[in-house]
């Protein structure tokens, strides 16, 4: 079957924006050819500085013919009914069947569409895709950018390729033009070093020809190139990239043909913090630094990815990112001399005048906050008092930097270079760092207790804060990072084991909060309400990452339904030993039972218009099973509170367990919708026990299955 080759040629396709464009235009094709009734078999797209292109194999020649049938009015009906049949159908009476029916004889109208020719369909699709992409960032240029109606485009299209046909014969021109621009079959190469036109026929004729012209279309392909240069380079030299894949990504989306290229700067520039120099001549020049192999520190040379082969084997293109690079570092080192001049707890004055939130005040009473609530939980985490008041108070500090200023992204960094340079304990100085983290998915979470306790200040003042103010993430809309904050706070208590009560450190801050700003007036009603919500969304947050482990979202809300669930550590206990409660049979059977149980009380309830609460009576027990169940029930609450008080969870599940045999007797044997009330009613008090024992352990109506 034919194949599709689409090639948008334009200026220029910044590289933020690549990655999107290949796949938007990749689904506005494929979804309209499938809307269209071309099924294809594969599509492929490639996205490089100045071109998007677009491969898909195996579309059908032509559309299917189509066949339909619309039942009209009955034979005999209104004269106006049939003539407005005819007329939607576009038929005449003669040309109408009738079919017959149970209710009578039906006019059917029998409309037959041939397919067309799949070549004059893609014609018609790809203007109206081109016309309607959906760039972030667009304009009209040239003559036409005075027509409102004109071609928008990331930058200035300038030519069209698209053809159409099978591999052994000369594919066909799709014929359509957009704004003046006629799609053909010529494209051109590298803008400097091959911009002559060549004809393309198809995929595999235009990736040839592309590489004969210097051009790498596919951007993972350039990337592997970038890399694999980047490390023979180091390696002939006795070093090794500092890996970077964010910058990777975007020099690949920097160049059509990469060729990397080594440069050097003055070493007495490697006194500047390592951190401060890779991001000066990453986010000035887009270039990669290099270390030592045998010692691993940061050395005087980087590497920059070059889009040409020079004729001077790239000497010039070297030359000239040095001298920036040298002008850079020089700046850099200007404000890191500047900045220690001023030691940090002489920045704090300046915050008294920055405001964090309107409603929450300025950045120096955030700080005081921040202060207070990290004291609080420097006992609990096992942190020095002394030392996590110290970097609580200076956590913030280097914000006011040249140096953070100039590159934000070194925040807390630089606070800890600037932290040993005044000659702070080593475990204030790394918390500067580290409250900060995890920064993500990946990070490492902080381990020393004054970082600890820092971080978890630092992100529990954020969520109650901004929940507090009800400026709480809704759908994909979260601007000040509370999700990421609360996962940062989970992680921080898991990876630690931190046997924390969140509820009452929420409550107490919220009230510290309220306390501070006359804007936050709060009921003590209102304060709790606000917690539980924080706690729910806690709740959430931890489903995420449990799942992200394997855990069932249901087991964690089975633990968290019950009263007073705020211990990370021990619902994570409770959610892994319920699961492995659950996989084996005694846990599947037992929850089977209680399913069973539950929904004979709901329906009876429901249909009673009454809930059957409280303590059966032993005297109405009439059958053996239901003595042995209520002392099994008896037995089984005993033993499992006194495991939960242990917090031996999976004692507490194998306590549970020991109910299945006298569940699976009882439905067995006994009859609960007896004529007799009073016994009926105690039979469903009786297994509503169930329900109230397996509490104990989680709230088994949370869980699926």
């Amino acid at each position: 079957m034919p194949d599709l080759l689409l090639e948008l040629l334009s200026e220029e396709i910044p590289a933020r924006m690549q990655a999107r464009a290949a796949e938007d235009l990749r689904k506005a094709v494929t979804d309209r050819l499938v809307e269209a009734g071309l099924v294809y078999e594969g599509a492929k797209a490639f996205v490089t500085p100045r071109r998007l292109t677009l491969a898909v194999h195996g579309v059908p020649v032509r559309q299917p013919d189509l066949r339909e049938e619309k039942k009209g009015p009955r034979v005999g009906a209104p004269e106006a009914a049939v003539a407005g049949f005819l007329k939607a159908s576009g038929l005449s009476l003669s040309e109408a069947k009738v079919q017959p029916d149970k209710k009578g004889d039906f006019y059917v109208a029998v409309i037959e569409k041939p397919g067309r020719a799949a070549l004059d369909v893609i014609g018609e699709i790809l203007p109206e895709v081109i016309k309607g992409f959906p760039w972030p960032k667009s304009m009209r240029w040239g003559a036409q950018s005075k027509d409102p109606r004109s071609l928008v485009w990331v930058r200035p299209l300038h030519s069209i390729l698209a053809t159409f046909g099978p591999e052994t014969e000369e594919p066909d021109i799709v014929p359509f033009a957009v704004d003046g621009i006629t799609a053909g079959n010529i494209t051109r190469g590298h803008r400097f070093m091959a911009p002559e036109p060549f004809t393309v026929r198809r995929l595999a004729d235009y990736l040839a020809k592309l590489d004969k012209a210097k051009v790498v279309p596919d951007a993972e392909r350039r990337r592997s190139i970038i890399l694999t240069e980047a490390k023979q380079l180091a390696f002939a030299q006795g070093l090794e990239l500092v890996a970077d894949e964010g910058l990777l990504a975007e020099t690949a989306g920097l160049v059509e043909w990469p060729v990397v290229l080594m440069g050097s700067f003055d070493a007495s520039f490697l006194q500047i913090p390592e951190e401060a120099i890779r991001a000066t001549i990453r986010n000035n020049q887009k270039c990669f630094v290099l270390r030592d192999a045998a010692h691993a520190e940061l050395v005087n040379k980087f590497l920059l990815v070059s889009n040409i082969e020079a004729e001077d084997g790239g000497d010039a293109i070297v030359a000239g990112n040095e001298r920036v690079i040298r002008a850079r570092l020089s700046d850099a080192r200007f404000f890191y001399e500047t900045d220690l001049k001023t030691r940090l707890e002489d920045r704090l004055p300046k915050f008294e005048s920055i405001v964090f939130h309107e409603k929450l005040g300025t950045q120096a009473e955030r700080i005081e906050r921040i202060e207070g609530l990290a004291v609080k939980l420097a006992p609990l985490v096992g942190a020095d008092a002394k030392k996590t008041k110290r970097a609580a108070r200076l956590c913030k500090a280097d914000l006011l930097t040249e140096m953070v200023g100039e590159f934000p992204e070194l925040q807390g960094t630089m606070g800890k270079y600037y932290a040993e340079e005044q000659g702070e304990d080593e475990a204030v100085a790394h918390a500067l760092e580290d409250h900060y983290r995890p920064k993500g998915p990946e990070d490492l979470v902080p381990s020393d207790p004054v970082s600890v306790a820092v971080a978890l200040a630092d992100k529990i003042d954020t969520l109650v804060g901004f929940w507090a103010i009800g400026e709480k993430p809704t759908g994909s809309k979260d601007p000040y990072a509370l999700r990421r904050a609360a996962l940062g706070v989970i992680r921080v208590v898991l990876g630690n084991k931190l046997r924390l009560r969140l509820r009452s450190l929420f409550v107490a801050h919220c009230h510290a909060i309220a306390g501070h700003h006359s804007k936050i007036a709060h009921r003590k009603s209102d304060e709790l309400a606000e917690v539980d919500g924080l706690i729910d969304f806690f709740a959430d947050r931890l489903k995420v990452q449990l799942r992200e482990q394997g855990a069932r979202h249901d087991l964690v809300d089975a633990v968290f339904a019950l009263e007073n669930q705020d211990d990370l550590v021990l619902i994570v206990r409770r959610v892994e030993a319920l699961g492995e409660f659950l996989d084996s049979d005694d846990g599947k059977n037992l929850l089977a039972g209680y399913k069973r149980a539950t929904n004979i009380i709901r329906i009876e309830e429901k249909k009673d218009g009454r809930q059957y609460t409280g303590a059966p009576q032993s005297k109405l027990y009439r059958q053996a099973e239901e003595k042995a169940l209520a002392a099994a029930i008896d037995a089984a609450k005993s033993e499992a509170a006194q495991a939960v008080k242990k917090e031996d969870f999976t004692a507490a599940m194998r306590a549970m367990a020991k109910l299945r045999p006298h569940v699976d007797a009882f439905f067995d044997k006994v009859t609960v919708n007896v004529e007799d009330n009073a016994l009926r009613e105690n039979r469903l008090k009786l297994l509503n026990e169930i329900r109230v024992a397996t509490r104990a352990v989680a709230d088994f109506s949370k869980i699926e299955g």
